[in-house]
């Protein structure tokens, strides 16, 4: 069975291709390469024994996505990783994020539209729900107005998908993120940020190797128990399998509608001081930090409600966030000898 995984290079799209090639999948990975390495096939090829077939190609042109699909037609399966994902940068520059993240979403679902079956998991996120009314976040909390172009990238993706379910034979499962953090355990993938880390972990690992002065902690004025915003930190690995789970219902025709939405979390929220206190502990290492202002965008807390993915999908997130953490550091300190 073959399966297209878009951004297949980066940080949760190589975990994904590690458990799809465990379980059998042949994979097709593509990515730009504008926040990966082709590096990263080496990494996948020791775990697993095996490299995906790799394409560098660019989804927002439109005639290399037609000229891809018309040379693997006999595609399975999607799952589209491949956007920008930075929700300071997506304030900074708007343009960008509706480019990559809204065009290459369209250019891929004309081309899916044209196979005899079509099963799309789309990479979605926990920031549709903006500041969510109540916590912890169900699939049911409305969908609130977007606190950020890339939020709004991630809205306006599902509501295309659903339309074009509706009127194709595409399926699609919709997975809302929390916050994926950590490396896989043997230290051969994990998170490699091009340039300043947008995301707290490898910025918080970048700063215990000393590879940055200080880290920022964005706002302590928020109303939380340290004033620090809270935020529900997932294991990539029990992510990425999350992906494998949803793909098969996809296969196996168990979706109970055309287009399905699942929260993955691990259903706790950990604020930003708690992150940095429980890394200090596992790596033993003392973190320099400042207070500075809030970010425009962020919001005060997000965790998930996790019921429906673990009794519909059969899935639990597995690790803790002192294995996240790590097994995080585990790779820092391994991309850095």
């Amino acid at each position: 069975m073959k399966i297209l995984v878009t951004g297949g290079l980066g940080f949760i799209g190589s975990h994904t291709v590690v458990e799809l090639q465990n379980e059998g999948f042949e994979v097709i990975a593509i990515d730009n390469l504008s926040n990966s390495s082709e590096n990263v096939l080496d990494g996948i090829f020791n775990i697993t024994g095996k490299k995906p077939f790799f394409e560098k190609l660019d989804l927002r042109k439109k005639s290399a996505v037609q000229d891809f699909f018309s040379r693997h037609n006999d595609l399975v399966g999607v799952i589209h990783f491949a956007a920008s994902k930075a929700v300071g940068e997506s304030v900074e520059n708007p343009l960008l994020y509706y480019e990559n993240n809204i065009n290459a979403l369209v250019y891929l679902l004309q081309e899916l539209t044209k196979l005899p079956q079509a099963h799309f998991i789309f990479s979605s996120s926990c920031t549709v729900y903006g500041q969510a009314e109540k916590m912890p976040i169900t699939e049911n909390a409305s969908i609130q107005p977007a606190m950020s172009p890339y939020g709004n990238t991630k809205q306006i993706g599902e509501e295309i998908i659903t339309d074009v379910a509706k009127v194709t034979n595409v399926n699609s499962i919709l997975l809302r993120y929390f916050n994926p953090i950590g490396a896989h355990s043997s230290a051969e993938i994990g998170e490699l940020p091009i340039g300043t880390p947008q995301n707290l972990v490898p910025f918080i690992t970048q700063t215990a190797m000393g590879l940055r002065k200080e880290l920022s902690v964005f706002g302590n004025d928020y109303p939380t128990s340290d004033g620090t915003a809270i935020r529900d930190y997932i294991h990539v690995v029990d992510l990425a399998k999350a992906h494998v789970v949803a793909l098969k219902r996809l296969l196996n025709k168990e979706n109970s509608e055309k287009v399905e939405t699942f929260n993955l979390g691990t259903g706790t929220g950990s604020s930003v001081l708690e992150v940095i206190n429980t890394f200090e502990k596992i790596s033993n290492q003392k973190l320099n930090y400042k207070i500075v202002g809030r970010r425009e965008g962020d919001i005060t807390e997000a965790y998930a409600n996790t019921d429906k993915a673990n009794t519909v999908l059969g899935w639990n997130a597995q690790s803790s966030l002192e294995e996240a953490l790590a097994s995080a550091w585990k790779w820092e300190q391994k991309i850095r000898r």
